[in-house]
């Protein structure tokens, strides 16, 4: 059986979002002159604001973003394509309570995404963290949950590599929060926050493309009407 055609859609958009979203990192941030923007100083906000000074009165640094409409764009279209992925895959992703609260759980980032690209940090720095806090907190809290889903369904056969994802994820977001780089600075622990998810959804929409899923959904199926 082959995979439904809006499901197919919602997998496309779930491979798209995560090279977008990088692409937009390095993009905007190679715009910086004097100083450079760098992954290791500077936040992934950093990149969306749209005045230039001293950003951070606890953590100081010198903020300018000449391609921050560009930033924010992608931010918000990365939301877009987070809530449309995780809305025409709900019913093939799989069945039963942790599938719906992990897929709830995404939306909720997908919130967070979308309140980050409309508020920049200093244009609404409450709004803006209360976005970043769906992202790390409630986007990554679904990602632990996704390690959990039945072996059974698309999610719980990538288990291994989820579970990997999510601990990485919390810790950094643990971290960060905690304003500690290790070795890769503060903003470089963002990222080890933010990448996971983002890299688990464009995993996901590959595994439901793949022919072998389609057999196995297949399978499946027909042994549940015998």
């Amino acid at each position: 059986m082959d995979l439904p055609r809006t499901a197919r859609i919602g997998a496309l958009c779930w491979i798209v979002a995560t090279p977008l979203f990088l692409a937009a990192n390095v993009v905007v941030g190679l715009r910086w002159s004097g100083p450079a923007f760098s992954w290791a100083e500077h936040n992934i906000s950093d990149l969306g604001n749209v005045t230039c000074g001293i950003w951070n009165s606890s953590r100081p640094r010198y903020v300018c973003s000449p391609w921050h409409d560009a930033m924010n764009a992608t931010v918000l279209l990365t939301a877009l394509l987070l809530a449309a992925g995780t809305l025409l895959t709900w019913r093939v992703a799989g069945s039963g309570r942790r599938v719906r609260a992990v897929q709830s759980l995404l939306l909720l980032a997908a919130i967070g995404y979308a309140l980050a690209g409309v508020f920049p940090a200093d244009v609404d720095e409450n709004l803006h963290v209360l976005g970043a806090l769906l992202i790390m907190g409630f986007g990554n809290l679904g990602l632990l949950l996704a390690a959990l889903a039945p072996g059974s369904t698309p999610l719980g056969r990538l288990r291994a590599r989820t579970l990997a994802l999510a601990l990485t994820a919390l810790a950094g977001t643990t971290l960060f929060f905690a304003q500690q780089g290790l070795g890769l600075g503060v903003g470089g622990m963002e990222r080890v926050a933010v990448f996971p998810l983002l890299l688990w959804t464009c995993a996901v929409g590959i595994t439901l493309l793949r022919p072998a899923h389609h057999a196995s959904r297949s399978t499946a199926e027909t042994d549940a009407r015998q």
